[in-house]
């Protein structure tokens, strides 16, 4: 899997960085990373790429401030979302924060919602 290697990284966090770690996730959707912002257990994303998750902190949205090659990132292993929305960091990355961001109330996804959804797996499983 390759990337857009005159693209722009991102990372989203609820703590204020100025170096993102080896072995975080970054990502070239600039929104996604926004999302993870907020620190979300569930996230969403529709056939035509809107999220919705149930994130509830403020967060900051930060830019990779750097240059990042192919030796720097690698697929993320675990993901569930499409090839190549999320990546993991092989070394220290300095970040210059984008600025802060705040839950759109539009993507949340309430308990209530997510129970909806699990409830036909759950009925799936116990048949």
């Amino acid at each position: 899997m390759d990337f857009d290697r005159n693209g722009s990284w991102y990372h989203g966090s609820p703590l204020e960085l100025d170096v993102l770690r080896a072995g975080s996730t970054m990502t070239q959707w600039r929104d996604l990373a926004r999302v993870f912002s907020h620190k979300p257990h569930v996230v969403c994303i529709s056939d035509d790429r809107s999220i919705q998750h149930n994130g509830t902190l403020p967060g900051y949205l930060y830019e990779i401030a750097e240059p990042v090659g192919a030796e720097d990132v690698y697929l993320h292993p675990g993901t569930t979302m499409e090839p190549g929305d999320e990546w993991i960091t092989s070394r220290d990355l300095r970040l210059r924060l984008i600025g802060e961001t705040v839950v759109r109330p539009e993507e949340y996804l309430s308990d209530a919602v997510i129970a909806a959804w699990r409830e036909p797996l759950k009925t799936e499983r116990d048949n």
